[in-house]
C-alpha cells in the first residue's frame, strides 16, 4: 500500500484536507486492495482538530507517536497558518519524514510549515496567490512561482490554494497509475483533469490600500478615468504634478512595479470586469480598455493570466438565470436561448 500522511493543525482549511483524501479514496475504487492509498492524519497530538469552518476531525496520531515512514507526506494549509510558528521538535520530525518519503509537499499555505523546516530552500514552489508574496519575502531561499496551480521540484510538490490540492493529487495519481486512472477519478469528482491557466485569474483586481502613497491613488484614479487613452509616463507625471524623474522614482518605490506594468494591470482588470459582466465583443472590450487590438489584449491576458479573454469569459461570465414563461394553459413553457457566441481574438 501507498502510505500517505497528511499533517493538519487547528484551523486547517477543510478542503485542503478533504480534496486530497477524496482523490485518493476515489483512486482506490479503481485499484486492487494491495495497491490502495492508505491515508492517515497526523497532528501535534492525537485527538480532535477543529477546521477553520468549524468542522471537527478525529486525528489518530500525534507526530511524536507516528513511527510509520510515509511514502507521501503532505502538509495541509489554513487561514492562520502563515502566522504559525512550529515547535523545533515538530520541525525535526518533519525533516526526518521528508527525507525518508518518496515524495513530500504541501497544499495551499501549508508551504509555510515546510519552509520553516528548510524543506523549500533552493526549490521552485507555489502557494495561495494571497500568500505568495509573504512566502517569498520571509523565505527568500525558496523560488516562489505565484501563478502556478501546482509545482514539482524533484520529490517536492506544492500547490496553490484550497481546491488546487485536488489538481496536485490527481497529478500524483497519474504518476503512480497512469493518466487513464486519473481521468476516471477526475470524472467521479466532476473536476478538470488539468485546469487551464494559472491562479492569477482568480486573484482580485488591483486595489489601493489606505497605507499606499497618495501618488499611487491619484495615478490609479487617473488611469481608470482615461483607460481607453494612450498613456505615457509624462502624462501620468503631469496628472500628479511632479517631474517625470520624480514620478518614476516614487512610483516604483511605493507601487513595487513600473508605471507601464501598473497601467497594463489596470487595463487587464478593466477588461476582466467587462468580460465578467457584459456580452460585449472582444474587439469592443479591447478598445474600451485601451488595448491596441483584440490580439494585443489576448497576448496580454495569456502573459499575465495564462488564459485567453475568451477562456476567461467562459469561466467567469455571470449569465443571468433564465426566467420561465407560463403558457395559457398554466403549464410551464421551456424557454430556449441560442448559445452566446464570441468574436475570436
Amino acid at each position: 500500500m501507498m502510505k500517505v500522511a497528511i499533517v493538519v493543525f487547528d484551523g486547517v482549511q477543510a478542503l485542503d484536507l478533504a480534496g486530497p483524501m477524496d482523490v485518493f479514496a476515489e483512486a482506490n475504487t479503481f485499484l486492487p486492495e494491495h495497491q490502495h492509498y492508505q491515508v492517515v492524519l497526523v497532528a501535534a497530538r492525537a485527538g480532535t482538530v477543529t477546521c477553520s469552518n468549524g468542522m471537527q476531525l478525529s486525528v489518530p496520531f500525534g507526530y511524536e507517536d507516528f513511527d510509520i515512514q510515509a511514502d507521501l507526506l503532505l502538509v495541509a494549509g489554513g487561514p492562520r497558518l502563515p502566522d504559525f510558528r512550529p515547535r523545533s521538535e515538530f520541525l525535526s520530525w518533519l525533516q526526518t519524514q521528508a527525507r525518508g518519503a518518496a515524495r513530500y509537499g504541501s497544499v495551499c499555505n501549508g508551504a509555510f510549515v515546510l519552509a520553516h523546516a528548510g524543506l523549500l530552500d533552493g526549490k521552485q514552489v507555489t502557494t495561495h496567490w494571497s500568500d505568495a508574496a509573504r512566502l517569498a519575502n520571509e523565505f527568500p531561499q525558496a523560488s516562489v512561482q505565484p501563478d502556478r496551480i501546482f509545482t514539482r521540484d524533484g520529490r517536492l510538490f506544492t500547490s496553490a490554494g484550497v481546491t488546487a490540492g485536488i489538481d496536485l493529487c490527481l497529478s500524483l495519481v497519474a504518476e503512480d497509475w497512469g493518466h487513464e486512472i486519473a481521468v476516471r477519478v477526475a470524472k467521479r469528482l466532476v473536476v478538470y483533469i488539468q485546469r487551464e491557466g494559472g491562479q492569477s485569474q482568480y486573484s482580485p483586481y488591483v486595489g489601493i490600500q489606505k497605507g499606499d502613497d497618495p501618488i499611487i491613488s491619484k495615478v490609479h484614479r487617473y488611469v481608470t478615468e482615461h483607460i481607453a487613452d494612450a498613456l505615457s509616463i509624462e502624462q501620468l507625471a503631469r496628472a500628479v504634478s511632479v517631474s517625470r524623474r520624480t514620478f518614476s522614482r516614487l512610483f516604483e518605490k511605493y507601487a513595487k512595479v513600473t508605471p507601464s506594468a501598473f497601467v497594463e494591470q489596470v487595463r487587464v482588470d478593466a477588461a476582466r470586469r467587462l468580460l465578467e459582466e457584459t456580452d460585449a465583443p472582444l474587439k469592443t472590450v479591447a478598445f474600451n480598455c485601451g488595448f491596441h487590438s483584440a490580439t494585443h489584449m489576448r497576448t496580454t491576458f495569456v502573459r499575465r493570466l495564462n488564459v485567453t479573454p475568451k477562456q476567461y469569459r467562459q469561466r467567469f461570465h455571470g449569465a443571468p438565470a433564465e426566467q420561465p414563461q407560463w403558457s395559457h394553459s398554466g403549464s410551464r413553457e421551456q424557454v430556449h436561448t441560442d448559445d452566446l457566441t464570441e468574436e475570436m481574438a
